[in-house]
């Protein structure tokens, strides 16, 4: 096992083009660490430059303490696992799981063991004597976590490995990597642009966008404490809901936010961070689940009017998608309980749990300070 460290990586392309700008991060040994963004965000680039298979511009790239920049990558002893498998059509499972090995110059034996070992772990014995286009999506991802397994390398690499895989496969898959890395404790990073599995799966998650890194945290403070408007609206589905708004000063230390009909006074605890701002416009950030029905007693309640398109059902939950009317009128979603129902029309009060609330600065974008 080892830890993996880049400091001031950057990758330029010959015609110019800038895939990565100035990354540092830190991933501890034996740390499943998630790099998740969009497509073209520089999160596969840069797991390619930790696999050596992309050239590093400038900045240096460590592997537990030897700078590796300019190692082979087969002399990395890293494995890596892509989208698309990439196992060899001709070979059956059995020589696709040890080929690798036997390049290296491992003893039959040891092949043996380790082989034997992993078809165990991963429960692909029964297809020993199968080529990959007898097998299923989900058994080809086995075999191809499998490759990688036997080589019993410091760290994996795992370039959307789920992505072709149907909804309850994947599922399955996810808890299966989660087992796998609990019981091995080697490095695993790991690459997505799905949010599920991000918050599902990593101990930290680096969320990327436009070759730069924009946050790195544990999945539920990254959740919760977005730092600006693109990972609140990125993480999590339904994402937070972002409404254009400003803030006034109510007086005596008090703060208002405003956004259409929405009006509220924030939290004493949470004043003094947004008060340098009244008076300017502000993004007001909501999360869906931060939102309940109004039992006409409670504070802080959004009147809303329900859309055309209501609810969706998702079986353990309904997600209302309604508009707050006003000047600033804007569509929000709220999480509701399952056996939630509406028409469309209808007017619906919400209750809001003010202390959830996120104030984002219009300017820069960056998260107010809630303290």
């Amino acid at each position: 096992m080892a830890s993996i460290t880049l400091k001031n990586i950057n990758k330029t392309y010959p015609n110019g083009v800038s895939a990565v700008h100035d990354v540092s991060l830190d991933i501890r040994d034996g740390e499943f660490m998630i790099l998740l963004g969009p497509s073209g965000c520089g999160k596969s680039t840069t797991l390619r430059m930790i696999a050596g298979l992309e050239s590093i511009t400038s900045g240096d790239l460590l592997i537990g303490t030897n700078r590796v920049n300019d190692v082979d990558p087969a002399q990395r002893d890293i494995a890596i696992v892509f989208q698309n498998y990439a196992l060899y059509p001709h070979m059956t499972v059995l020589d696709n799981l040890s080929f690798g090995l036997k390049l290296r110059g491992v003893d039959p034996t040891e092949i043996s063991r380790r082989v034997q070992r992993t078809a165990e772990m991963l429960g692909i014995h029964p297809l020993f004597d199968r080529k990959p286009s007898q097998l299923s999506g989900g058994q080809r991802q086995r075999v191809a976590l499998g490759r990688a397994l036997v080589r019993e390398p410091q760290a994996f690499l795992l370039d959307e490995p789920l992505s072709n895989l149907d909804a309850t496969l994947r599922a399955a898959m996810r808890t299966e990597l989660i087992k796998l890395h609990r019981s091995l404790g080697t490095t695993i990073v790991h690459v997505t642009h799905d949010q599920v599995e991000a918050m599902t799966m990593g101990e930290r998650i680096c969320i990327m966008k436009d070759g730069e890194i924009v946050q790195v945290g544990e999945p539920m403070d990254v959740y919760r404490n977005p730092v600006n408007t693109f990972v609140a609206g990125f993480l999590a589905s339904p994402p937070m809901n972002l409404l254009a708004g400003h803030l006034e000063d109510a007086g005596d230390g008090a703060v208002k936010v405003l956004s259409g009909n929405i009006a509220f006074t924030i939290p004493s605890h949470l004043a003094k961070g947004f008060s340098s701002h009244a008076g300017k416009p502000v993004t007001i950030g909501l999360r869906s689940e931060d939102f309940y029905l109004s039992n006409g007693a409670a504070k802080h309640t959004v009147p809303v009017n329900v859309e055309a398109v209501t609810t969706e059902v998702l079986g353990s939950e309904v997600i209302l998608v309604a508009s707050t009317g006003g000047n600033a009128a804007a569509e929000i979603q709220v999480r509701m309980p399952r056996d939630f129902r509406a028409s469309p029309g209808e007017k619906v009060a919400l209750h809001f749990d003010l202390s959830q609330i996120q104030v984002f600065s219009t300017t820069t974008t960056r998260a107010l300070p809630r303290i």
